[in-house]
């Protein structure tokens, strides 16, 4: 096995020999990224619809396997929010948030856009990316970063999100909640923000995102922040709050079982098609549940929303019993409400969100529930996940590369980022990608190699193994505020704006995709289809009918689009076109109309000289068609022309005999040699000039700046 092999299958060899001072550097470095990852997972995981113990899952092993793999050294592979929201809303149709079921499908949705992104880069595919042009990109990241922000408003002010199934609709539903938002949980959110913006400006360096977790862990903890009870529905003395809170149960427990029976439904009516049996009463019987599971959603949606608008207060009994009745104006105290249910009983809180208990000790090895009822389902938003965290961990490498003026291997990246979802997803995590946010952090704090990512992944086990239980009263709000400021970061509307100043098709490409995407979340991965159909059909109609210009004279002799400058003809005897594309299938129609336009423009016209510098190939369509039209022409006597043809399309026509049919006398070698020809052909001198006179118009080279 030769050398280039090994490294290909084997890239971490290329940190080796290492020096003492490059190891120390790697190891500083991965502290600092450590340092941001153990508080960025968690935050991410929420965002994804996880426990936060699964955001600490996702950045160790991933972490260590993307670094191995991968072919940039400044690149750290973990959870990211773009894959979290994209990953909570693939699922979200298929199971419940934060449920057993739904983190099953989140690491089975890991190991699948593994699997893709691993065949991508093994077949060198990484020019897919090709098909998604900038402005796409850059209206989805904006979309996207709106929706990642604003689907945390809720956290913000610790109310209770509407489950519509339109973004839009469901943050119009929580602004509409402010008036019952916990002041507190807000204060600790908006004190997060400003702390991480003040930091970013004046203390760039240290790590903002760890300051701001212990200090809200701190003062949560010290303050009472989080002041939960649990209590049975004997201890409400309110009727009608009693009521209202043993519907909600009731509610939630029909939920439960209408999406256990819907499960087995399907699961049945599919078996049932693949015997090549009729089940006219399963089929009935499963969009009954449908219908009824979706009337539950709504239904449990609002009656969340009322019971979070329902204030109590605690009161207590001669023997030290608590007692919850409806609030008052005369009440003492801070306002009780329903935070949620612990299987028979109810918990109530006065105060904010907490991460809470967080399992200790290093995922085990398991395998991921393959349930092929639902991997045909998840397909299509596992290859959208695949391509935008590809591009995403690319773009950060490219940039980082450039600074440092090494090369980059998408396809390598690729595989890596496919072995760290693959290999993760053994280990209950998630989908991960690259972290812009962490590879700059490694970057600035003088990371030599991958061996950075393996120590930040060190610290996150060590984490996982003595420290979780001081995290314990982390707001949760801290959390959305960490993901708020770093998805923020993403905006950019100005790039939107010059993309229409430069070119109105690709603004409109990037202005659509990110109203779609907007309006279509949390279904992102309609608005990247959208957009990419789109920029094609823009591209297919820009191939099919490219520009086509007749040539005028200006006054300095030069060569410019005559009816875009309002210009005399090159010649009363002949015209001369532009023609800025290859000559192929799809827009040899085009060409045939162009030629024909000028040749009606100039009824006096014995020749039509086609400019063939931007002509860069040609196919047997195109050689068909050259051959139809020399006919055509010399029936109107007329001939057609060539100048600046390149040489492999002089080639393809010489093979196809289309030079003899032309004539080997009316292919030029450039512009002046040409125009120098016509002109005196038109003086009525036969004899063909080899130098143009410089005296002659278009004498100035091959230069058109039209």
């Amino acid at each position: 096995m030769n050398t280039d092999r090994i490294y290909r299958l084997f890239p971490f060899l290329a940190w080796f020999p290492m020096s003492g001072k490059s190891v120390r550097a790697d190891v500083m470095a991965g502290l600092s990224v450590a340092m941001i990852l153990v508080p960025q997972g968690m935050a991410y995981a929420t965002l994804a619809g996880l426990p936060v113990v699964y955001g600490l899952y996702a950045s160790a092993i991933p972490a260590i396997v993307g670094s191995l793999w991968g072919s940039s050294r400044f690149l750290h592979t973990g959870p990211v929010a773009m894959l979290s929201l994209l990953s909570a809303a693939s699922l979200a149709p298929f199971a419940v948030a934060g449920t057993e079921y739904f983190i099953q499908l989140s690491i089975l949705l890991a190991l699948m856009v593994g699997i893709m992104r691993l065949l991508l880069g093994v077949f060198r595919l990484g020019i897919l990316m090709n098909f998604v042009s900038q402005p796409v990109i850059v209206g989805f990241t904006n979309a996207a970063a709106l929706i990642i922000g604003l689907s945390l408003i809720n956290t913000f002010f610790n109310v209770p999100k509407p489950d519509t199934g339109a973004f839009l609709t469901d943050f119009a539903g929580v602004i509409a909640q402010l008036g019952e938002a916990h002041w507190p949980t807000i204060a600790f959110g908006a004190g997060t923000l400003v702390t991480l913006i003040v930091m970013r400006r004046i203390m760039p360096r240290l790590p903002g995102v760890l300051v701001v977790v212990v200090l809200g862990t701190l003062l949560s903890a010290l303050t009472g922040f989080e002041n939960n009870e649990r209590i049975t529905h004997g201890q409400i003395q309110a009727t009608d709050v009693r009521n209202l809170y043993q519907e909600l149960a009731a509610t939630r427990t029909e939920m439960g079982t209408t999406s256990e029976e819907l499960s087995e439904a399907n699961s049945a009516l599919k078996e049932a098609e693949k015997a090549g049996e009729e089940s006219p009463d399963l089929a009935v019987r499963v969009a009954r549940l449908e219908i009824r599971e979706s009337q539950l959603k709504r239904e449990l949606s609002d009656l969340r929303i009322t019971a979070h608008q329902v204030r109590l207060e605690r009161t207590e009994t001669a023997d030290g019993q608590a007692r919850f009745r409806a609030w008052h104006a005369d009440a003492e105290g801070r306002p009780w409400r329903l935070s949620g249910f612990d299987e028979e009983r109810i918990i109530v809180a006065s105060g904010g969100q907490v991460v809470g208990t967080i399992p200790q000790g290093l995922p085990s090895l398991q395998l991921p529930v393959l349930d092929w009822e639902v991997i045909p389902a998840l397909l299509p938003a596992a290859f959208v996940m695949a391509l935008i965290g590809f591009m995403e961990a690319t773009s950060i490498a490219r940039a980082l590369a450039a600074q440092r003026r090494e090369k980059l291997n998408p396809n390598q990246e690729l595989i890596g980022q496919g072995l760290a979802n693959i290999v993760g997803s053994f280990f209950q995590s998630y989908s991960v990608s690259g972290s812009f946010s962490r590879s700059a952090v490694a970057a600035r704090s003088g990371a030599q190699s991958g061996l950075f990512a393996v120590v930040s992944a060190i610290g996150v086990l060590i984490t996982m193994l003595f420290l979780t239980p001081y995290l314990y009263h982390l707001p949760q709000a801290v959390l959305a505020a960490i993901v708020i400021s770093a998805v923020f970061g993403l905006l950019d509307f100005r790039a939107l704006a010059r993309s229409w100043t430069i070119n109105r098709a690709d603004g409109l490409a990037g202005f659509l995709t990110f109203f779609v995407t907007l309006y279509m979340a949390p279904d992102l991965a309609n608005g990247v289809i959208v957009g990419v159909i789109l920029s094609s059909l823009l591209f297919l109609v820009g191939t099919v009918r490219p520009r086509s210009e007749i040539q005028g004279l200006r006054p300095d002799g030069s060569l410019a689009g005559a009816i875009s400058n309002d210009l005399r003809p090159a010649g009363p005897h002949f015209t001369v076109l532009r023609f800025d594309a290859s000559l192929v299938f799809m827009n040899v129609a085009h060409f045939e109309d162009a030629v024909m336009d000028a040749v009606a423009r100039n009824p006096n016209a014995r020749a039509v000289l086609v400019l063939g510098n931007s002509i860069n190939r040609i196919d047997a369509s195109g050689v068909d068609k050259v051959r139809a039209l020399i006919g055509d022409l010399a029936a109107a006597d007329c001939k057609l022309m060539f100048s600046g043809l390149k040489k492999p399309v002089r080639e393809a026509m010489e093979r196809a005999g289309l030079l003899d049919e032309i004539g080997r006398g009316n292919i030029f070698p450039n512009k002046r040699v040409a125009l120098a020809e016509l002109q005196q052909r038109a003086l009525g001198t036969p004899d063909r000039v080899e130098t143009a006179n410089p005296a002659l118009p278009g004498t100035r080279g091959d230069d058109n700046p039209s």
